[in-house]
């Protein structure tokens, strides 16, 4: 155990060690609570082996939309092209949904993926990877990313998608839910944040921010999703930090995992995710 993982282990409380198998868990450097191995254990899929819902695989296809502080609805599309020194990039920008071209992003499209996707530059790496697409509607790429999720017996936790617009979701809690999953469960967590995912068209701000979350499993519903009734657990979460604060309502279902994601942004706009179907 690194010195980090030491000083994390000692600052959590005894009664939360109770519900954690020591010999299959420990809590990492970030807070989450991942499966523990023997250093002898060089499996690249490790972290994937025990997942339920996010296998390698499936595609968790969501569709998304943009709510501004005037409730006006928008979806996100190529922007203008920006020069570089020896390429070139695009930006994106909002359209509205009844105007929507043959370069607009039709979902967020989200891939676990075999192995270590960080393994020349981070071969601890304690993650399942996960891809995300943003597939326009000339069935082109608007651009992609590899990130992580963790997912075991103990909690499920989410890298959300951060490519483009979707970056202002960094200052949102992150889809996380934690047994005993039951009504009243409340946790904390908390992430360090760069002015890197400062956006003039939500909020710019210098250094770095700590954001502080507060998270309460607040109901169990059977609702009405793009793929039938589900029974999800409703957990309401908030992050405060200098800057401001955000919000996240995520709806959680054993097979399907998040199902919808409804975040308050830092400026009052809205950003919803619905998982419309998994192949």
């Amino acid at each position: 155990m690194n010195i980090n993982k030491l000083i994390l282990f000692l600052l959590i409380p005894i009664s939360c060690f109770s519900q954690i198998n020591s010999e299959k868990y420990i809590i990492d450097d970030d807070g989450i609570i991942v499966e523990k191995f023997e250093e002898s254990n060089q499996n690249d899929n490790k972290y994937n082996v025990d997942n339920k819902i996010y296998t390698v695989g499936k595609s968790f296809v969501f569709s998304y939309y943009y709510q501004n502080v005037d409730g006006k609805k928008f979806l996100i599309a190529k922007g203008k092209e920006i020069k570089k020194e020896n390429y070139s990039i695009f930006d994106w920008k909002f359209i509205e949904v009844e105007k929507q071209n043959e370069e607009t992003v039709k979902n967020v499209i989200l891939k676990p993926i075999l192995g270590n996707p960080f393994k020349d530059n981070d071969p601890d790496f304690n993650q399942t990877g996960i891809s995300y697409e943003y597939p326009m509607n000339n069935n082109r790429s608007l651009t992609m990313e590899v990130t992580g999720a963790i997912e075991n017996e103990m909690n499920a936790w989410i890298h959300p998608p951060r490519g483009k617009f979707f970056q202002i979701l960094e200052i949102n809690p992150f889809p996380y839910i934690k047994t005993p999953y039951e009504i009243g469960n409340k946790w904390n967590w908390k992430l360090e944040i760069g002015d890197h995912w400062s956006d003039k068209r939500w909020l710019e701000w210098k250094g770095g921010i700590e954001n502080n979350y507060e998270y309460e499993i607040i109901d169990k519903k059977n609702i009405l999703t793009k793929l039938g009734n589900l029974d999800c657990y409703i957990v309401k979460a908030n992050a405060k930090s200098r800057i401001g604060e955000t919000e996240l309502v995520s709806y959680y279902n054993p097979t399907f995992g998040f199902v919808k994601l409804e975040y308050k942004n830092i400026d009052g706009s809205k950003t919803i995710l619905e998982l419309e179907k998994v192949e």
